[in-house]
Formats: structure tokens, C-alpha cells, sequence
């Protein structure tokens, strides 16, 4: 069977919902984000998951949770599945980024891989830890079902070190929506996307929320 590799998003919060940047700040989930993560367990839970390893942030472990509870698995939570350390525009929006520290906000977005936000983390750091996770996932359970919970930029990192993606383009080359999927298979020739950003386990009126 070989290892899949789920990797969930968190559900909706009040920072998914304006844009504005949430590293390692600890919002809780909107109702809807809760629902989200009901969803995601209602339609998941008839696999037979090996492990589930999530951020320890409240949102993702909010949205681990009811999947959790669901097929009576532990969390295994891990500092390396954190979202990314905005620095100072922790809290902040782009508006507000953009006119208090232009040039490192420009330097950000033009490669974000060796540059981080003012007082925070680059790609490269973020996939340090990040990939050290998932190797050991890797160490542990050659074949099975593993559910990674983390958050947009922490993910989008993941899914392109496994997929061989220029870290610099993370924001470029990869989607994730609020609670959306995505499953990678380790074949003999490396990790396989199989399913990118899918959220067709919500409802229509949870899909079509606005947010990031």
C-alpha cells in the first residue's frame, strides 16, 4: 500500500477571514472553522489512519480534533508543523507591512525562501523543521494513512520539498485554502501528488466563504 500522506489545513479563523498575517499567534477556530473540522472528520474517518501529527496551535488542534475523537487516535503534536514566524507583522496587515517596513516586505516577496518578514523566519527555516516531521513520519510507518494538521505557509513549504519546488515559489506554485486536503503517496520514485487542495468534504456554504 505504501505511505499517503494527508496534509489538512486548518479550519477558518478571524485572521483566514481578512488576510491579515497569523504566525504564531493562537486565534481560536470561527464556528464555521469548527464545522469545517467536523466535516473533514465526517468524510475521513471510514480510513484506516495510522497516526495524526499536528501543530500544537489551538486552530490546528481544534481542527485535528473531532477526526481524533472520531476513530479514538492521539495527537502527536509537533513545534515543527508551526506556521510560519511573521516578526514583527505578527498581527498586522499588508497594508500595514507595506508602510512601515517596505523594503524587507518587498525583499519578502520577491524571495521569500532567504528572506524572511522583519524579525521573523524564511522558506528555508520553516522547511527545516517542517521536513524534519515528516522524516520521521517517514522512519516510522513505511505504508498506512498519516494526517499532518498545519497551517497555509507551513504547508505550501511541505508539499513543495517533497514535489522538488523552488521554495522561493511556495506562494506561486501551491493552493491552500482553509481546511482543504491535499495527499501525497511515497512511491518508489518519491512522494506522488495524488490530491491538491481538495475541499470537496465541505459543504457548499462552507466552500464558498470568502478567506484566504
Amino acid at each position: 500500500m505504501g505511505l499517503h500522506l494527508y496534509c489538512l489545513r486548518h479550519g477558518e479563523t478571524t485572521f483566514s477571514q481578512t488576510g491579515g498575517y497569523c504566525g504564531i499567534l493562537d486565534p481560536e477556530l470561527t464556528p464555521e472553522g469548527q464545522q469545517m473540522a467536523v466535516e473533514f472528520a465526517e468524510a475521513y474517518q471510514h480510513l484506516p489512519w495510522t497516526a495524526i501529527f499536528c501543530s500544537p496551535l489551538r486552530r490546528t488542534v481544534a481542527t485535528a480534533q473531532p477526526l481524533a475523537a472520531k476513530i479514538g487516535q492521539e495527537l502527536h503534536l509537533r513545534d515543527g508543523l508551526k506556521e510560519i514566524h511573521y516578526g514583527v507583522w505578527e498581527g498586522q496587515t499588508p497594508e500595514w507591512v507595506k508602510t512601515h517596513h517596505l523594503d524587507d516586505y518587498i525583499h519578502w516577496m520577491t524571495e521569500p525562501a532567504w528572506n524572511a518578514p522583519t524579525g521573523g523566519e524564511t522558506a528555508v527555516q520553516v522547511a527545516n523543521r517542517a521536513m524534519a516531521v515528516i522524516a520521521e513520519i517517514e522512519a516510522k510507518y513505511s505504508e498506512g494513512h498519516v494526517l499532518v494538521v498545519s497551517h497555509k505557509a507551513t504547508l505550501r513549504i511541505i508539499l513543495c520539498s517533497l514535489l522538488g519546488i523552488d521554495l522561493g515559489r511556495y506562494r506561486d506554485r501551491i493552493s491552500v485554502l482553509v481546511a482543504s486536503v491535499s495527499r501525497v503517496r511515497f512511491t518508489q520514485y518519491g512522494p506522488l501528488l495524488e490530491l491538491m487542495g481538495d475541499r470537496s468534504h465541505l459543504s457548499p456554504a462552507l466552500r464558498d466563504l470568502p478567506g484566504t
